[in-house]
Formats: C-alpha cells, structure tokens, sequence
C-alpha cells in the first residue's frame, strides 16, 4: 500500500467516525426529551460509573497533588514563595488536572467497560432484537449511561479537586513546614468561584464525550469476539485523545467567556 493510498483509507476512516458519532450524538439528544424515562436504569449506571470508580479517582487525584506540591515546593522556594504553593496547587486541579485526570481514568474504565457491553450485545444481535420489537434501543441503551455520566462526573470531580488539594497540604505542612492555615487561607484568597466552575464545565463535556464514545463503538462493533477486543482498545485510546483535545477548546472557549 502506498502512503496516498494508506492516508486515503484512514482518512475515510476517520470522517466515518466522526460522522457517524456526530449522528449519535444528534439522536440523543433528541430521544432526551422523548417519553420513556428509564430511571431505575439512570440510577444503575451512576453505580456503575460513579461509586466503583471513586476510589481510582481520589487515589490519583492524591498523589497528583502531592507531586504538584513537591515540585512547585521546590522551585518557588528559590524565590522565598512557598507560601503561596497552595494557590498553584489550587489552581492547576481545579482548572485542568481534577477533571482532565479523573475524565481519563474514570472515563477509560467506564468507556471500555460500555463498549464491551453495547459490542456484546450488538454482535450476539440483541440490538436487532430490541429493533424487531419495537424498542427505542438508544432511548433505552444510550441516554441513560449519558445522563449517568453527566451528572457523576462533576460529583467525582469535586471530590478529586478536594483530595487533589489536600495531598498537596500534606506535602508543604510535613515536608516544607509550611502552616496549614495558611495553605488554605491563600487558596480561598487567589482561587475565586470561576476556576471552580471551569473544572465543573469541562468534567460535563468529558462525561457527555466519554459515553458517546464508549457507546458509538459498542453499537457498530462487528467481527464477533475479535472485533469486540479491537473495538474496547480503540475505545480506550480514543477517550484520552477526545478529553485530551476537546480540553484545549473548552479552555480557550471558557477563557473567553469568563475571563
């Protein structure tokens, strides 16, 4: 094959892909506002997505802000600024790497996780069966896991930001001496309510991106069990570069509207 040709085929690839989850995401959120709602289902996959992943989410949100805190320690100390490592502690989890990390781990997990299931269904042909008897399949397999994700992720965020935080407190109190009243009383004097909101905001988009994914690609998985593994691996790889890339545009967009 020769590179045309090779950037040709991935090249329709990927306008496939994106088209195809451009359509998804149209018939979500139309099916939103349609009758049934299949709470008990919602309240399943906030379980799911939120509770069996919150311990992975605090302990790298942890140690995230321990390793913020020891380096930042360090650096500002050539300048006698280590008062105020709490503030670029604060700043740096609540802005980028609270939601950014917890949409990757989390996300990952929970993506993965939704592939397998969608793509098991789909190449065992429960989905044509849904179809055959007149069921809503994305009303009853889609908007669910969204609007699960939806609301748990900036719930798990929230609770990331503050344990991201509280490592890097442990970090500056017992290694860098510093007073823990103070760590805290500069984070509440440089942090305003707008960094608070723009971690807030992307950890919606992520949740909205991670579940179209995971379930864009377990509905067209195909190959049987073979392409159900390509199709998991794909999804994995494709969640980090969508939370990675869509986060680039949601701060520059955020940026311009709140600053």
């Amino acid at each position: 094959m020769t590179l045309g040709q090779y950037v040709q085929k991935h090249g329709r690839e990927a306008v496939i892909w994106y088209g195809g989850l451009g359509l998804l995401s149209a018939q979500v959120a139309r099916n939103l506002v349609l009758p049934r709602s299949y709470i008990h289902i919602v309240a399943r996959e906030i379980d799911t997505i939120g509770v069996r992943s919150v311990a992975v989410a605090l302990t790298a949100a942890l140690f995230t802000g321990m390793v913020l805190a020891l380096q930042s320690a360090v650096n500002m100390a050539r300048f006698g600024a280590e008062n105020y490592v709490g503030p670029v502690v604060a700043l740096s989890i609540l802005r980028e790497l609270g939601p950014v990390l917890t949409a990757i781990l989390v996300g990952g997990k929970v993506a993965s996780g939704i592939t397998a299931e969608l793509g098991s269904m789909q190449v065992t042909e429960q989905i044509d069966a849904l179809r055959a008897i007149g069921v809503n399949y994305i009303k009853r397999l889609v908007v669910p896991r969204l609007m699960a994700a939806v609301l748990v992720f900036p719930l798990v965020t929230i609770l990331a930001d503050f344990v991201g935080m509280l490592g890097g407190m442990l970090i500056v109190v017992f290694e860098r001496d510093v007073d823990p009243y103070l760590y805290w009383n500069t984070i509440s004097y440089w942090v305003v309510l707008k960094d608070f909101l723009t971690g807030l905001v992307k950890s919606v988009a992520f949740g909205a991106i991670v579940t179209l994914i995971g379930c864009y690609n377990g509905l067209n998985t195909s190959g049987g069990t073979e392409g159900l593994g390509r199709s998991t691996t794909a999804t994995v790889v494709q969640v980090a570069m969508g939370v990675i890339v869509s986060d680039f545009f949601l701060t520059k967009l955020l940026l311009f509207l709140f600053w």
